[in-house]
């Protein structure tokens, strides 16, 4: 049996999960049930509300009291609530007073989380960067495994190569930045293969382990990575791409739409090129319909042809 105030903070962890029979409970903490009858009265004895209701729907559970209980974790638990609230505190909530809140919290969560638990959160608050927020139809999410994520910033962290494998091809790369943006994780890194920089979406990667070799940081491709995985998911990151002629200057374009949107090239001094991507042709006309300028598509055909769908639409709506 264990010693008294941790099978207590043990039940106390129990009950925050969900509702539990007394039996489940005593099962679970190696104790008979008059010693779980004793330990829930102290704990009702320290101000924390335990509801019991008999009955075959019956059992235990935590009730809201005046007072928050300690917040009991494991581990897995603990590394996702401080990778949340650190991704929380690096990008724009759009809260207004909540940054100094977020990092009080941060602080105390790194105050008591293990050693082995505080090296595995450094590494991935380190190894990444958040892309700017935007507005407007959302990409479908891309999830990815923390432990993806936990061996990336790993090889990041110790300047190590990955062995990270897409569509049943492993790749050597040099990883430098993870970069979360708008629910997707990009790995930017140095191909050893192609001999290029390159911006992985990491939820393609069927596999990733750490190489056993070392390397020696090369020169950044800018100094922006952000920027960086932004122009490549622009050009060839999404699954449609477009290229559209806009009449108006390209500092004009630039200043209109989010660099998350796509890339602006200078034609003259009243033309300019837009080249974006989206995982819809849908999306990439709602980006077009918001610009607020005049423009033609010059691809892909289907862009264009959707286009013509939505102008029909729009005319005869005001017929």
């Amino acid at each position: 049996m264990a010693p008294t105030t941790s099978r207590v903070l043990r039940l106390l962890s129990l009950l925050q999960d969900r509702s539990s029979t007394g039996r489940e409970l005593a099962e679970r903490l190696g104790v008979t049930e008059r010693t779980l009858r004793h330990d829930i009265q102290r704990l009702r004895e320290l101000g924390y509300p335990v509801h019991a209701a008999r009955g075959a729907v019956g059992g235990y559970r935590l009730g809201q009291g005046t007072k928050m209980p300690p917040l009991l974790l494991d581990d897995d638990e603990a590394v996702a609530v401080a990778l949340a609230v650190g991704l929380a505190e690096d990008g724009s909530t759009g809260i207004a007073d909540i940054d100094t809140s977020l990092t009080r919290a941060l602080a105390k969560l790194q105050q008591i989380l293990p050693k082995r638990l505080q090296r595995k959160v450094a590494a991935l608050r380190s190894a990444t960067a958040v892309g700017p927020a935007t507005v407007g139809s959302r990409e479908p999410d891309a999830p990815v495994s923390a432990d993806t994520l936990t061996v990336v910033a790993g090889a990041i962290r110790d300047g190590a190569t990955l062995l990270a494998t897409c569509a049943d091809t492993e790749t050597e790369v040099e990883p430098y930045r993870l970069i979360s943006w708008r629910r997707r994780w990009f790995l930017v890194a140095y191909d050893l293969g192609a001999h290029a920089w390159r911006a992985l979406p990491v939820a393609d990667l069927t596999r990733v382990r750490s190489g056993s070799r070392r390397f020696a940081a090369r020169s950044l491709p800018e100094d922006d990575l952000v920027a960086f995985v932004l122009r490549e998911v622009a050009q060839t990151g999404w699954k449609v791409h477009a290229r559209v002629t806009v009449l108006a200057p390209a500092e004009t374009v630039i200043a209109r739409i989010n660099p998350a949107v796509g890339v602006v090239e200078a034609v003259d001094s009243h033309t300019s090129i837009l080249v974006t991507g989206a995982d819809a042709l849908e999306t990439i006309a709602i980006y077009l319909s918001m610009l607020m300028m005049d423009f033609r598509v010059d691809g892909p055909p289907e862009l264009v042809a959707h286009i013509r769908t939505l102008a029909r639409r729009y005319t005869e709506a005001l017929d």
